[in-house]
């Protein structure tokens, strides 16, 4: 598989988080795989995503979901301390508060997570495929 077909979406908008959303939907993410650095003010998720932006529904691939300028998390209905559970991604949707942003990660079985944040940065980088 050659690199240069994987994605890298940066958004800083609506427009874009909205792109990142609908490639990210039904990702399923393990809850090991999600990582808050509150130094970097960093958020990572690791997802497992089909490759609905080509069209090839059949390819699953690695990427990785990361969020700049968070300054809180908060997660509802999601047992952090049960590393094998995996979480589907419905979609990823924003409110405005004030000066600041609230991302919501909206999974199934109403169990989500808030970023609170200064900024819309967002990437969603390829990492490999799933063979």
């Amino acid at each position: 598989m050659n690199k240069k077909y994987f994605a890298k979406i940066i958004a800083t908008d609506n427009e874009g988080l909205q792109m990142i959303s609908a490639c990210c939907a039904g990702a399923k993410v393990n809850i090991s795989d999600i990582k808050f650095l509150q130094s970097n003010k960093v958020f990572l998720l690791s997802i497992e995503r089909t490759r609905v932006e080509t069209g090839q529904e059949d390819k699953k691939i690695n990427s990785i979901c990361k969020f700049d300028f968070v300054d809180h998390v908060k997660s509802k209905n999601i047992d952090q301390k049960d590393h094998d559970t995996v979480l589907e991604l419905i979609g990823i949707d924003y409110l405005k508060n004030k000066d600041d942003y609230e991302i919501n990660l909206i999974f199934k079985n109403n169990a989500h997570i808030s970023l609170m944040t200064e900024t819309i940065e967002v990437s969603l980088e390829d990492q490999n495929e799933i063979k």
